[in-house]
């Protein structure tokens, strides 16, 4: 099974890698058009900020390549937001594929922003979650979210309810870290290889 991991110099890349070699997986680096084209899963993990990642991605061309993939597709955390269509961080357009408008927490004395740490999934609903539990934990670093709408298969709070997880055809995408998730996020990345 051929993964490619989208290079487009985002961070936590090695973190993603580390935890599919965990896996017994090898997967490529890559932000080379074929190489993801021809892949049988693509992961597209981030960290950073939704402006410059989308200057990168139209640099190398992958803001056309991404929103036709048929594969099987992951998206982590950063790469989750990019799916939606516009960001309030630095009123991003994004690549358009799912839905939704990325917005900003609003601090409060009882919830910072960003949010992070570890938080509970609740509402599961896609084979992404297959043998999880409602309220198990994963790890959350960020600082803009989703809303909950018809393509979310996970809610978060923080306080209200935000999409912690998404999916549109192929496309899946988590907001947490799955790769520093525990035993959670290496049972979602395996349900994911196995999709």
């Amino acid at each position: 099974m051929e993964i490619a991991v989208i290079d487009y110099k985002g961070g936590n890349v090695q973190s993603v890698l580390f935890a599919l070699e965990r896996l017994g997986v090898q997967a490529t680096l890559t932000a080379e058009p074929d190489a993801i084209r021809r892949a049988d899963k693509v992961i597209f993990p981030g960290e950073g900020e939704a402006a410059s990642a989308m200057r990168e991605l139209r640099a190398q061309g992958l803001d056309q390549l991404l929103p036709t993939l048929t594969q099987p597709f992951l998206g982590v955390c950063l790469g989750m937001q990019l799916l939606g269509q516009h960001s309030e961080e630095g009123d991003t357009e994004l690549l358009g594929i799912l839905p939704f408008a990325v917005k900003r927490f609003q601090p409060d004395p009882q919830h910072k922003v960003p949010h992070m740490g570890w938080n509970t999934l609740r509402n599961l609903r896609s084979p992404l979650f297959r043998g999880l539990r409602e309220d198990d934990y994963v790890y959350f670093v960020h600082s803009y979210y989703a809303p909950v709408g018809t393509y979310t298969i996970a809610e978060g709070a923080h306080p209200g309810p935000f999409s912690a997880a998404v999916q549109h055809q192929n496309f899946y995408a988590v907001q947490f870290h799955a790769e520093k998730s525990g035993p959670v996020g290496t049972r979602i990345l395996q349900n994911f290889l196995d999709l």
